[in-house]
């Protein structure tokens, strides 16, 4: 069904099954009990993030050990067919938007297939995808034909030999090649991701926000997390909000402002507006888990990784396997009851600000 990025797929027209049946394949799935989806906290969770592989073509020092990473044996990864399902379980459920990650989703074959059939779901308003940016040129507008709807692109420096040392290999021009593409293709607007990294790239910021609105993009810089307790995730390297807004204001002339977009919840960013000079009216995010104590109040977002495990929180290490309850032809009520229990389970806040503490899997193994 997903060899052949070319060949469209089919759907299948069943009529929708009664409530505690398995979803057939392509079914139509109208919401049945969106409660499943609200925390204790009653937060619900309508964002979900999917790791379509934990492959990556990168090796960036803040996500990726650097003896490597193991990858998951192919029979462990979720099928391309079983993410619709369990995806289109959750739009069941009330989850609206969706964004592919990995590793690098772009290296996993099939994927416009998967976008294609995702962007078709019943209650899925959303697809989006995080990428490194380095196959985008070959892919933008395919993926623009399948329905991918929104796009970011992480790239933390514009020296092209910091920029191979950070990713491990990476290449700086590929990668502004493919933003330049995926602008082409009508991607609007495109967010700029850059991880914040104190005596590596904190003197670009400044610079990434240029090269950013120079081309309507949106430059968001994100507080360095310790994932996966990797040495280059130390205190040292860990630029919190307050130095980030120092040296964008350096430069810059900043107020805050609402969320750019349509008034929807955009996600964990604050972001900030230029009020003077030749950047007047762009906008600046800054995603601050480490420093901002209400980080975790509103999230409304749970991962899928790429071996089926079900994820409420990225600061915490507790997931299920909807992979095995799937694959052992659970009914629509066991999976419910599932989820339901996972997110039941979602702690207030991440903990990634206890001493000591890291999530046991990198960023390539969660999903980005």
């Amino acid at each position: 069904m997903y060899q052949d990025d070319s060949a469209p797929t089919s759907r299948d027209p069943a009529s929708p099954p009664a409530i505690g049946e398995r979803p057939p394949r392509g079914a139509p799935l109208p919401v049945v009990d969106s409660s499943a989806l609200t925390d204790r906290q009653l937060r619900k969770i309508r964002y979900l993030r999917v790791s379509v592989t934990d492959r990556c073509n990168y090796r960036c020092a803040y996500c990726m050990p650097v003896e490597g990473w193991t990858l998951a044996p192919r029979a462990e990864v979720l099928r391309l067919e079983e993410i619709v399902e369990i995806v289109g379980i959750l739009a069941r459920l009330g989850v609206e938007r969706v964004r592919l990650t990995g590793g690098e989703p772009l290296v996993r074959r099939g994927l416009l297939g998967l976008v294609r059939d995702l962007a078709a779901l019943p209650g899925i308003r959303e697809v989006a995808m995080t990428t490194n940016g380095h196959l985008l040129a070959r892919d933008a507008a395919a993926l623009r034909a399948a329905g991918l709807t929104d796009l970011n692109v992480s790239l933390d420096s514009l020296d092209a030999e910091r920029f191979e040392t950070v990713t491990r290999g990476g290449n700086l021009s590929a990668v502004v090649t493919g933003i330049d593409a995926a602008r082409e293709v009508g991607f609007q607007p495109i967010k700029l991701n850059v991880v914040a990294i104190a005596g590596v790239n904190d003197a670009e910021l400044p610079d990434l926000c240029a090269f950013a609105w120079e081309r309507d993009l949106v430059p968001r810089f994100i507080e360095l997390m310790p994932i996966g307790g990797l040495p280059f995730a130390a205190p040292e390297h860990v630029m919190p909000t307050a130095a980030i807004l120092q040296q964008l204001l350096s430069r810059y002339q900043l107020v805050a402002s609402a969320p750019v977009a349509d008034g929807r919840p955009r996600g964990p960013a604050h972001y900030w507006r230029v009020t003077g000079g030749p950047f007047a009216g762009r906008h600046v995010g800054i995603i601050s888990p480490l420093t901002d104590d209400g980080f975790c109040a509103a999230c409304n977002r749970a991962r899928l990784t790429s071996i089926g495990g079900f994820r409420p929180c990225l600061g915490n290490d507790n997931e299920v396997s909807l992979r095995d309850v799937l694959r052992s032809g659970a009914s629509f009520a066991a999976i419910q009851a599932t989820i339901e229990s996972a997110v039941r389970g979602k702690l207030p806040a991440h903990r990634m600000n206890l001493p000591g503490f890291a999530p046991r899997d990198g960023m390539t193994g969660i999903g980005g």
